[in-house]
């Protein structure tokens, strides 16, 4: 049976992908997540979840390798992971009351093909205090999330509404889209 990898070495994504019920293994793709000038957040999250699934492939050649890349957009500008205290407290001063896009995309690379899939949701954040905003920061440390929040944790609490195809994705895998590229390749689930 050829091996499944995630490229991932998150937790919250190795849970979501455990939960189809497929044996798998997690490695680092160790990729360079930087956003290319002229992209579109569309463009980055599809390229980059690619260039993980590739980088993994490589290196374990034969095997179903999976990868996802996510990404907020807001005003045509992407924010990443923030990386410092600061920088989140920028990006959820930013969206606080107001919309934007969570695009989450995923990659399937096995025996000679590759397929894409993009999931988009649009966030709405209800309006935060300077001091909830320190108060969320503190306590989840979203500081290696993309926007500045953690969904799958206290996260949620900073959202009044949230609308798209797959509520699952919001937490960094599209199952509902990884679920339909590996049965196209086989895996049987359930």
């Amino acid at each position: 049976m050829q091996s499944i990898i995630l490229a991932s070495q998150s937790p919250y994504k190795k849970k979501l992908v455990a939960n189809l019920g497929i044996d798998f293994v997690c490695e680092s793709p160790g990729v360079d997540e930087q956003v290319r000038p002229g992209e579109t957040p569309e463009e980055t999250v599809l390229r980059l979840s690619l260039e993980k699934a590739e980088a993994v492939a490589s290196r374990n050649p034969g095997a179903l390798v999976i990868a996802t890349d996510q990404a907020v957009s807001i005003d045509g500008a992407i924010l990443g992971k923030p990386g410092t205290f600061e920088t989140a407290k920028e990006h959820l001063q930013r969206m606080q009351g107001r919309t934007h896009r969570l695009l989450t995309a995923v990659t399937v690379i096995g025996a000679g093909t590759r397929e894409s899939a993009l999931e988009i949701h649009h966030m709405t954040m209800r309006p935060l205090s300077t001091s909830a905003i320190a108060r969320y920061l503190v306590k989840d440390q979203p500081l290696d999330s993309a926007g500045s929040y953690k969904i799958e944790n206290l996260g949620i609490s900073l959202f009044s509404a949230i609308s798209g195809n797959d509520p699952v994705a919001i937490m960094g895998v599209p199952m509902i889209a990884l679920t339909k590229l590996l049965q196209n390749r086989g895996i049987e689930i359930p």
